[in-house]
């Protein structure tokens, strides 16, 4: 595995790997071993939360790089991952309301033990989407001519394969969000650039149930590009949306009709979106306590709210768990860093100085059993669990926020989900039907004919 020349005292690999050692901590700790079910996030006053397909996801993809970092042994991985594939398999798909899933697809939530839906949750596309990710990733992996790993391949095709993605596609084209099997498709489509690109890719990838390319065209459509701090680029506000789906698919140096009209590609759409967060904490035009050139990252987290209160003489409305975003987005003085550390690929020269501030000026990451707990908000009144940080700092650790540090520290250091997923067909199937060219996809072209 290369890695990048020092240049930033976290830069060492000892230090990366401290990191990924906590992060993968809440997916060896947090799974129940007799489905492969993750749970969605620590919560001591609920035995009984719930999994979430997203973290599950981000837990098989996650074993690969926790065998090549000498985290848990390949044995081990294989035997989580083929509990975690069997289990989706033999679920049950159907109407009832307490399915797992539906035409191929599954409900955000399960239960832990069961497996069943949970909260009358949606069927749920773009979940359903990292998790077959997350199954492609361990497919591409474990690609000995072994009877189990041979069944990893087998298992991870055919669950993916037999997602029924016409079934999800709205009227103009576009992926819907989701299905209630009490009341039908959720009005809400995926529109305006997202974290659906990656959803979008295997949905046009599909060998079995593809979407036609108009419907990357439909979506594209609805795209906003805006200039933020003399900087262009294709806006969206919570800062994960610029990196869930680059954990898996590598767009550096490949374009799609919009971006090859703009003259950049998504990774760098990325890195433009992580150097804007920063300049609007430094420009911190609401006047947040803690905000700087080393404290920023604002993104849908857990919050300190719902409440309204008068602070230093003006009025600040808190919210709880809500998609925050920024230049534009609802900002109510909560910062995740575990979103800084998602976007070290694009940025390593902001995110480093500000990571080792979050862990030694702060003091959030080591004192915890998972590293970085779900959110801060320093401008929030009382006494702090911290005398480091003062203010208010979550309770809860998130699969959710804890998948994209592992795994994006490992592309900055190795690229290894990246090499993984370019020889994945449908990944690379999908980003053609979509019009991307150039890199390494044409070389990859190349290659096959």
């Amino acid at each position: 595995m290369r890695s990048h020349s020092l240049s930033h005292p976290l830069q060492s690999g000892q230090q990366l790997q401290h990191l990924q050692n906590k992060a993968f901590a809440y997916f060896q700790y947090e799974t129940n071993l007799h489905n492969g079910l993750v749970k969605d996030k620590t919560a001591p006053d609920d035995s009984n939360w719930p999994a979430s397909i997203t973290a599950t996801g981000l837990a098989l993809s996650g074993y690969p790089v926790a065998v090549e970092r000498g985290l848990i042994s390949k044995d081990t991985a294989i035997k989580r991952t083929l509990t975690t594939l069997r289990f989706f398999r033999d679920s049950r798909q159907g109407t009832e309301p307490d399915a797992t899933g539906y035409r191929g697809f599954f409900y955000h939530f399960l239960d832990m033990q069961t497996g069943k839906r949970a909260w009358q949750c949606e069927l749920s596309t773009v979940d359903s989407a990292f998790l077959f990710a997350g199954m492609l990733t361990v497919a591409a992996y474990f690609n000995a001519d072994t009877p189990e790993q041979k069944e990893i391949r087998e298992l991870a095709n055919f669950l993916y394969q037999r997602a029924e993605w016409p079934w999800a596609q709205a009227d103009d084209g576009t992926i819907g969000h989701g299905w209630h099997p009490e009341s039908g498709f959720i009005p809400h489509r995926w529109q305006g650039y997202d974290e659906g690109l990656a959803m979008y890719v295997l949905a046009l990838g599909s060998p079995t149930h593809p979407l036609p390319p108009s419907s990357f065209v439909a979506w594209a459509s609805t795209y906003e590009w805006k200039r933020c701090y003399d900087i262009d680029y294709l806006y969206c506000g919570p800062l994960f949306t610029h990196q869930l789906s680059q954990v898996w698919i590598d767009f550096r140096g490949i374009q799609d009709a919009y971006m090859h009209e703009k003259g950049i590609d998504y990774f760098e759409n990325s890195r433009r979106a992580t150097q804007i967060q920063q300049r609007y904490a430094i420009d911190n035009p609401l006047g947040f306590k803690g905000y700087g050139a080393e404290c920023w990252g604002i993104s849908a987290s857990d919050g300190p709210g719902p409440a309204m209160l008068k602070i230093d003489g003006i009025e600040r409305q808190f919210y709880d768990y809500e998609g925050r975003g920024a230049p534009y987005g609802l900002d109510d003085g909560t910062i995740a860093p575990w979103a800084v550390v998602a976007s070290l690929p694009f940025a390593p020269e902001i995110v480093l100085p500000t990571v080792h501030h979050f862990i030694h000026t702060l003091q959030l990451h080591d004192q915890h059993p998972y590293g970085f707990k779900a959110s801060i908000n320093q401008t929030w009144p009382g006494a702090s669990v911290n005398a480091s940080c003062p203010g208010w700092q979550s309770p809860y650790f998130f699969g959710l926020d804890q998948g994209p540090i592992l795994l994006m520290i490992e592309n900055h250091r190795s690229g290894m989900l990246w090499e993984l997923m370019r020889g994945c067909r449908w990944i690379v199937d999908g980003l053609r039907r979509a019009g991307f060219t150039g890199g390494w996809l044409d070389a990859e072209h190349k290659r096959r004919s």
